[in-house]
């Protein structure tokens, strides 16, 4: 292939030639013209060994970031354990999830961690970006992924808006804690070890679920979320996203904590919340409600002593700073943990490359929570 600078060259120069040709017989106007249409002949030579270039330059970036995703792939090694596709239907519809059982042997029933993915995201997307089933191999805890239908929501994003899906016996909440009970019952987990956590729209409908059904869930993993009864419709969740609130008419005063409607229990759910200060996809105060929406919770129980916060401040190996903020009760038992991540955007923290939405640089979210649930006391334990 011809440089193409050459060629330019080249032409001008013929170009010139010709024209001083010209010159000397008077035409002028001729000669202008004539190194005119020489120079806008080079132009599409230019243009084109641009375009080229950028080609090239994508290929090269395409092809480093497959090979980067091969490596990546290639570092996760298989599990030995079981990740099974089923279905659950009700009157609320219809949802597919996967079980992740691990093939480490348990003296006991099984604690049962519930995984709720972010919009735009798929359940092996999700497993595979937070990790969670090689935690569950080393603790030998199960681990189950409901996934979104397309057909409730064109982004798969879980619909922790609408009223109808922020209720208890109703909607999605309804259709996941049924999947839940499904599991636990099909492989004889523990019911008062019930966990749930998510990302994004996950982690706002994790956060619905232990409003409404805290008599299943023990304790849940908001990442990036959003409290209950921010939003009645998208308009409101776009702006519950940005920070502004317009809540649920006739549902709930936000900032004043009530049980959610239908529900029988009072028990307070202990929560652990993660939030990067620079996400701009969901801003940081949403975090900061949650936390408030679970010490109310814990203050309206009978007897309970006002919880006692200390704050302790990290960096992780991958350089990211961190705040940790502990609730802790009378006998010193984390009741809620509130990570901020400093400089971290919208995506699960410490996650794996192979999953979207994740940032590897720590701290690693799924232990943390892992950690958190299994400290936590059985119901009806000191």
């Amino acid at each position: 292939m011809k440089n193409p600078f050459i060629a330019r060259a080249a032409s001008l120069q013929a170009a010139v030639l010709k024209a001083t040709m010209r010159r000397s017989f008077g035409h002028m106007r001729r000669a202008t013209e004539t190194i005119r249409q020489a120079l806008a002949a080079t132009r599409p030579a230019k243009a084109a060994a641009k375009a080229a270039l950028k080609t090239k330059v994508q290929a090269e970036t395409a092809a480093a970031s497959t090979r980067l995703q091969k490596r990546s792939v290639k570092r996760a090694t298989p599990l030995p354990g079981s990740f099974e596709t089923q279905q659950f239907t009700n009157s609320a519809g219809t949802r597919a999830y996967k079980v992740y059982v691990p093939a480490r042997k348990s003296k006991g029933p099984r604690a049962l961690v519930v995984m709720l993915h972010g919009c735009k995201q798929s359940v092996d997307d999700f497993a595979a970006g937070t990790r969670m089933n090689r935690l569950a191999e080393a603790h030998g805890f199960l681990v189950l992924y409901p996934e979104q239908a397309v057909q409730a929501n064109a982004s798969k994003c879980w619909n922790w808006f609408q009223p109808r899906d922020q209720l208890r016996g109703d909607g999605e909440p309804s259709l996941i804690a049924g999947i839940a009970r499904e599991v636990a019952d099909k492989h004889a987990a523990d019911p008062q070890r019930i966990f749930v956590a998510g990302l994004s729209a996950g982690a706002a409908m994790a956060v619905v679920l232990g409003e409404t059904y805290p008599e299943i869930f023990a304790g849940v993993g908001a990442h990036s979320g959003l409290p209950y009864g921010s939003a009645h419709d998208i308009g409101s969740a776009l702006l519950a996203m940005k920070g502004g609130r317009s809540g649920i008419p006739g549902l709930r005063n936000l900032g004043v904590w009530t049980p959610a409607p239908g529900r029988t229990a009072t028990q307070a759910v202990p929560v652990i919340v993660f939030h990067g200060d620079r996400d701009h996809t969901v801003q940081q105060s949403n975090s900061s409600l949650m936390v408030q929406q679970a010490r109310d919770a814990h203050a309206a129980q009978p007897g309970e002593a006002e919880l006692r916060v200390g704050t302790r401040f990290g960096v992780t190996a991958g350089g990211r700073r961190f705040s940790r903020e502990v609730h802790t009760d009378a006998e010193g038992q984390a009741r809620i943990e509130n990570w901020t991540l400093h400089g971290a955007g919208h995506a699960w923290s410490g996650g794996h490359a192979s999953g979207s939405y994740t940032d590897g640089a720590g701290p690693d979210a799924s232990a943390e929570m892992v950690r958190f649930f299994l400290d936590l006391p059985r119901a009806g334990t000191a």
